[in-house]
């Protein structure tokens, strides 16, 4: 069970490493008076720390390994 945690969390850690965010489009609402709308397409992103998957990807590493040890 817990090698598997292990590599769930190095996977994951990986992706966080090689992909620090990603950006999406919303339309919003600008103008709403009555019949009359007007919206716009606004980007979006969301971003995290390469740290984030750098401290996954070491507690796979160390899962992994102390699951072999024992």
């Amino acid at each position: 069970m817990n090698k598997s945690i292990g590599l769930i969390l190095i996977v994951i850690g990986a992706i966080l490493l090689i992909w620090t965010g990603f950006t999406y489009t919303k339309k919003e609402k600008i103008v709403d008076a009555g019949p009359i709308q007007i919206s716009a397409d606004r980007e979006k992103s969301v971003n995290w720390s390469p740290y984030a998957g750098g401290i996954l990807l070491v507690a796979g590493v160390v899962i992994v390994v102390a699951s072999k040890n024992k």
